[in-house]
């Protein structure tokens, strides 16, 4: 079966998006990839993929107790489900600052396993400055951050880790921090 994890954008997304996030590029819009100054290689288009659930932890950074670190490979696609986006409008002020959060110490062990890309159902790894710089240490170890994904549930059920395949494909942009994208999961 086949699950589409991108958003949707329509022209009233679009607008209002633009207007409050006052975007510079087209990259940054929907479900997209942040590969700041990097080149997204044509080898993590097609990855194996284990998706955390991790809802309900809002009050706390998501961390490394929160999820099976075994389960996580080298080149793999390492994706979280906090189901946020399905209860917080896409582009809203909240969704924009008041998002769930991986731990610094989380990140670090992920990076270490060797991974490709990091997907989440809400807008960034880290949020305000550090958003930005953890955007940028990622790329600089070669793992770009998928954001704005959306129907994880559906790929989830209800148990705490699932392995499936994840299809990336990202426009074809150059010279830009973010490439808008369409993720499709395999299960």
């Amino acid at each position: 079966m086949l699950i589409d994890l991108s958003i949707q954008i329509t022209r009233f997304t679009f607008n209002g998006v633009a207007d409050y996030e006052k975007i510079t590029a087209l990259g940054h819009l929907g479900t997209h990839i942040d590969i700041m100054d990097k080149s997204y290689p044509l080898s993590y288009v097609k990855r194996k993929a284990v998706v955390f659930n991790v809802q309900g932890l809002y009050d706390r950074d998501i961390d490394i107790q929160d999820i099976d670190l075994s389960l996580i490979g080298p080149e793999m696609f390492v994706a979280f489900y906090s189901g946020f986006i399905d209860s917080h409008e896409y582009g809203s002020e909240a969704y924009a600052t008041n998002h769930p959060q991986l731990s610094k110490r989380l990140i670090a062990e992920i990076l270490q396993k060797k991974i490709s890309l990091i997907g989440l159902d809400f807008p960034g790894v880290r949020r305000k400055g550090e958003h930005t710089q953890m955007d940028q240490h990622c790329a600089d170890h070669g793992v770009f951050i998928v954001e704005n994904l959306c129907s994880l549930g559906k790929v989830m059920g209800r148990e705490k880790a699932k392995f499936c395949i994840m299809n990336t494909f990202p426009v074809n942009f150059s010279g830009v921090s973010g490439l808008p994208c369409r993720v499709v999961a395999e299960i």
